[in-house]
């Protein structure tokens, strides 16, 4: 299978600028195409394209993370297209509620840091599964677990009268959790999986430039806008020049975000090792917000930036009742040896122990400074600062050692909030004002000068300096 686009992305030749984020709750994009009246378009031969970078996982067999829906009248007509609670890609048609087309892949789809190209051919007029549905990841042809089908039975996509939804089951439940980007719907033909996407020369799957029309009700969603409204200004405005433009509920600009399959940021990870505090893993916001009662066990990309370079990022702190942990630990000992943290009184530990006596602490609207300067990997350096000012205990120092399995970043929060900036939430989702300050490649946003020689953690910076 291609490399996926990951944590060691080269620069592309053709750049996707922005995603959108889906916070896993009642946000939802939604079309009625030709503006709900008019004829169908084809119901039987149409193509789907679009990345994918999940944040949350299923949580069992019950749990479906939905990309495209439409329902006609009530649950007993309706199509979908999902992950299910197995995290499989699952296809669904059903008419007077029974499955017309049950498609399941036998492949699973659990990589947080990757995005993946989903790639769909739908031709039912064909006689076989195989020729009438097919799927690709990342370029690569999908084999099946389920294959109920039915020739020639039409789908519900391209009906004026049928609202379609990204993101969600109907507009109420099934919510998709983490970013879309370049989202084409085209109507009534079936396209190859390479006008969308093409290899590289180190055999990774990268988004190409599609030169093809569109069809009667098929759409181009770029999300290059910021607007709610249902128009060319909106974040669900359709360039395909069919101005099939969806209508946002409960996004808005700061739901569009700079972390694409060309350009890929780091999130924060809730699947690593486990946490004798035994707090939920309740990440949101597209993995860049650890709630109260939440927390996170390393980085998306920490693997990889582990092995060196210099890195910066920064903690925006929303609420007034902190209970915090921002830092590195021994991903099987706990806050033990070795592990270097700031707590919400302002202390700073290592190996447990507190260094020194406590800085200011967590409160309201404060931003923590992380400065990693592991370029040297036998004596890693970590830095704290709080509001821009160097913490009082200084720069803490941290020795590798082959008996350390594993050193993730750690955050927990049981009492305020702590939103992410990896140069990619500028604003803090709409809490603080942005403030332009970008590393020595032009890459981030962030509310705090860089420190020199430090860069974000983003897919291109590490395959240069990571």
């Amino acid at each position: 299978m291609p490399t996926i686009l990951g944590a060691n992305t080269e620069s592309a030749a053709y750049e996707i600028s922005n995603s959108v984020i889906f916070y896993g709750g009642d946000s939802s994009i939604s079309n009625n195409p030709g503006g709900g009246s008019g004829s169908d378009g084809s119901r039987t031969q149409f193509t789907q394209s679009y990345w994918v970078k999940r944040s949350g996982l299923g949580l069992g067999n019950n749990s479906n993370q939905q990309f495209i829906t439409s329902a006609v009248a009530t649950n007993n007509f309706y199509n979908s297209v999902k992950f299910n609670g197995n995290d499989q890609l699952q296809i669904n048609l059903i008419n007077s509620g029974s499955d017309q087309d049950e498609i399941v892949t036998n492949n699973v789809f659990r990589d947080t840091s990757a995005w993946y190209h989903i790639f769909i051919a739908t031709d039912k007029t064909q006689a076989a599964v195989g020729d009438g549905i097919k799927i690709y990841v990342n370029g690569v042809l999908q084999t099946l677990a389920t294959s109920t089908y039915a020739q020639n039975q039409g789908y519900h996509f391209f009906r004026p009268g049928k609202t379609h939804y990204i993101g969600n089951f109907n507009g109420s439940e099934g919510y998709f959790d983490g970013y879309f980007a370049e989202m084409h719907f085209i109507d009534g033909q079936v396209k190859a999986h390479t006008d969308f996407g093409e290899l590289n020369d180190n055999g990774v799957w990268v988004p190409k430039k599609y030169s093809g029309s569109y069809g009667t009700y098929g759409a181009f969603l770029e999300f290059k806008q910021t607007g709610t409204s249902e128009n060319s200004s909106g974040i669900g405005a359709d360039t395909s020049g069919n101005d099939e433009h969806y209508a946002v509920a409960n996004m808005d600009q700061h739901t569009v975000n700079v972390d694409t399959p060309t350009l890929n940021y780091c999130t924060l990870n809730a699947v690593g090792a486990t946490d004798s505090q035994g707090e939920s893993e309740n990440l949101a916001n597209g993995a860049l917000r650890i709630s109260t009662n939440g927390r996170s066990q390393g980085l998306t990309m920490d693997n990889v930036m582990l092995d060196g370079g210099r890195w910066y990022f920064e903690v925006y702190l929303a609420g007034g009742s902190f209970n915090s942990t921002i830092g590195f630990r021994n991903a099987d000992n706990g806050d033990d040896t070795p592990s270097i943290e700031i707590e919400n009184d302002g202390q700073i530990k290592k190996d447990g122990s507190n260094q020194g006596s406590t800085d200011t602490a967590f409160s309201n609207g404060m931003v923590v400074g992380v400065i990693l300067d592991w370029s040297n990997t036998s004596s890693r350096k970590i830095t704290f600062e709080t509001n821009n000012s160097a913490h009082s205990e200084g720069q803490q120092t941290f020795s590798d050692s082959s008996s350390i399995n594993g050193f993730q970043f750690h955050g927990r929060e049981s009492g305020g909030v702590q939103i992410y900036n990896f140069g990619n939430t500028p604003a803090a989702f709409g809490n603080k004002t942005a403030g332009g300050n970008a590393d020595g490649n032009g890459y981030g946003d962030f509310f705090y000068a860089v420190p020199s020689n430090h860069y974000a953690i983003n897919s291109k910076n590490l395959a240069e300096y990571g």
